[in-house]
């Protein structure tokens, strides 16, 4: 696998491991400058995303991770580009919701921290 898979492939088990767990503990992947975009609302900065994303009307989460693909984002900066598609289960229920999740990734020393992140369910 080469650099930007294996990159993208341990980013997205770590969100996701952490998100179902503790979403709380993602902060540390957000800065002042970036932005989600939550099924059509936007929110910018750390505080603003992780009080998103904590407020979540559920308990327990699961996401299952179905596809993922990575490219070069800026070749000044070296960012990754991530699209995820899968399904996610909220409080037990018995029908998994589908997703699709872009995030764009800069690098920090040895670390990526998110830029943007776009997530939307797929209804259909």
């Amino acid at each position: 696998m080469d650099h930007i898979g294996s990159v993208a492939k341990s980013f997205v088990e770590y969100y996701y491991s952490t998100f179902d767990t503790n979403r709380a503990a993602l902060t540390s992947l957000y800065r002042e400058e970036s932005m989600l975009t939550f099924e059509g609302q936007q929110f910018r900065g750390t505080a603003s995303i992780i009080e998103k994303l904590t407020t979540l009307p559920f308990q327990k989460v699961s996401h299952n991770v179905n596809t993922l693909d990575a490219q070069p984002g800026s070749p000044s900066t070296g960012s990754i580009i991530v699209t995820v598609t899968g399904h996610l289960t909220v409080d037990d229920s018995p029908n998994p919701l589908m997703f699709c999740q872009t995030f764009h990734l800069v690098p920090a020393g040895s670390t990526y921290w998110i830029f943007n992140d776009i997530f939307r369910l797929n209804c259909a």
